[in-house]
């Protein structure tokens, strides 16, 4: 038997398998730097496991307040060590990486403050806890929206952005300028979120970093990692970073952890940041892991592995669609600081259809439709297909997008390389029939 017959009951061509088969030609350099970094990170991941004394006894339940969680503990120090920081929260508590990346927000900053964003607008999700934005560029407050009491805005702090160079590289000369006294946190976001801008590199994150420090800033410099944990030889706190943080839903968790989310970095400002995860006084002495201390330290150890299989398949799908024609971001043999691959399906039509495609084979809920639906944070109906064991998890395949102009697919995850061919060549196989 060939290849194809394997993927022939599914439904697909030969016209599209050969298509694929062309596609990974293309990719095969692309694969071997990818194993190169992962075969580093794993290894990695080893070594802190071995020198955080792991044991049977860290999975053990605690229950209540948690105090004295040897599981929690011994995760935290395995979660430093990995991402090179002085210490980490790792809490299952953290229901998304919006909630993680908000708490840390409300923990580093004091009205009075300012908030610089130097990486454009934020993700949708977030803009509701920053509240009003000013455009550095243009004076110009973000769009009119209902601005909850709770922003940081409506509390004192004051927020403004500077937009990134057409490029996708950072401003650098707009960020030294937009620098005040007051200054108090650099926001960076890794990812592109639901843009066609390009993922920061870590080397990036140090370009912005060497000059905020060459202008006397002492700002704290948070990253916002989510989706771009493993992707690189290392993480951006090896490149000035004070403090990165993401969810457990997307890289470090591999699919295994039930939820949770990190914070990694200088160990007084997640002391700050633990006061607002609970309460003043008490800080990241309660709240117990329940005895998912297993599924998170096994998540975190197959996160090189599952995030190698993750890219292979941003590439793969990245190669066969731009051999169909579409425009694709980014091409299948750029640098990659996130695992996100964009395919522009252009009707609302066809990026539905790329989406059910996505969900029809999937191992869970293969026999679902996803509609597209009003999700709290966006400002449109979003289509969602994740057909994954663990609810919302993106490193999982999964696809998704507003249905907005150009009405993009972001397609990420996968934990194994074999079910992300299959969906990228199914949705191929959607739009083609579609077009038939």
């Amino acid at each position: 038997m060939s290849s194809y017959e394997y993927y022939a009951p599914y439904g697909i061509s030969r016209d599209v398998y050969l298509q694929s088969e062309d596609a990974m030609k293309m990719i095969t350099p692309v694969f071997e730097r990818i194993s190169t970094v992962k075969e580093k990170r794993q290894l990695e991941v080893i070594r802190a496991f071995q020198d955080s004394y792991v044991s049977e006894s860290s999975f053990l339940s605690k229950t209540g307040y948690g105090y004295n969680d040897i599981g929690r503990d011994r995760t935290e120090h395995v979660f430093a060590q990995v991402f090179g920081t002085e210490d980490a929260l790792v809490r299952l508590q953290f229901s998304s990486g919006t909630h993680v990346i908000s708490t840390c927000l409300r923990g580093l900053l004091s009205p009075g403050d300012d908030l610089l964003i130097v990486t454009g607008t934020p993700y949708d999700t977030i803009v509701p806890t920053i509240g009003r934005i000013e455009d550095v560029s243009n004076r110009k407050e973000s769009d009119e929206m209902p601005i909850s009491s709770s922003s940081l805005t409506a509390r004192g702090v004051t927020a403004r952005k500077v937009d990134l160079l057409s490029d996708g590289k950072p401003d650098l000369v707009a960020i030294a300028s937009a620098l005040k006294t007051k200054t108090s946190v650099i926001y960076i976001q890794k990812s592109r979120g639901y843009s066609e801008r390009r993922a920061l590199l870590s080397e990036d994150i140090g370009e912005i970093a060497q000059t905020i420090r060459r202008a006397g800033s002492m700002a704290v410099i948070f990253v916002d990692n989510c989706y771009g944990e493993f992707v690189e030889d290392d993480e951006p706190t090896s490149y000035g970073a004070d403090i990165i943080a993401g969810s457990l839903l997307k890289n470090p968790g591999a699919g295994i952890a039930p939820t949770g989310g990190y914070i990694a970095g200088r160990s007084d400002l997640l002391e700050a940041i633990a006061e607002v995860m609970t309460a003043v006084g008490v800080g990241r002495e309660i709240g117990p892991q329940l005895g998912y201390s297993r599924e998170i330290l096994q998540g975190l150890f197959f996160a090189p592995s599952v995030t190698a299989a993750s890219l292979m398949g941003a590439v793969h799908v990245a190669a066969l669609f731009e051999l169909a024609g579409y425009p694709v971001f980014p091409r299948y043999d750029e640098e990659r600081g996130d695992i996100v691959q964009v395919i522009q399906t252009d009707s609302p039509e066809r990026l539905c259809q790329f989406c059910k495609a996505i969900q029809y084979v999937s191992p869970v809920d293969a026999f679902a439709t996803p509609e597209p639906s009003p999700m709290p944070g966006y400002d449109c109906d979003i289509i969602m297909a994740s057909g994954s064991f663990i609810q919302g998890s993106t490193i999982e395949l999964s696809a998704d997008g507003p249905l907005r102009p150009p009405y993009n697919a972001y397609v990420q995850g996968g934990l194994v390389f074999e079910s992300a061919r299959l969906g990228a060549m199914n949705a191929l196989q959607a739009l083609s029939e579609s077009t038939g």
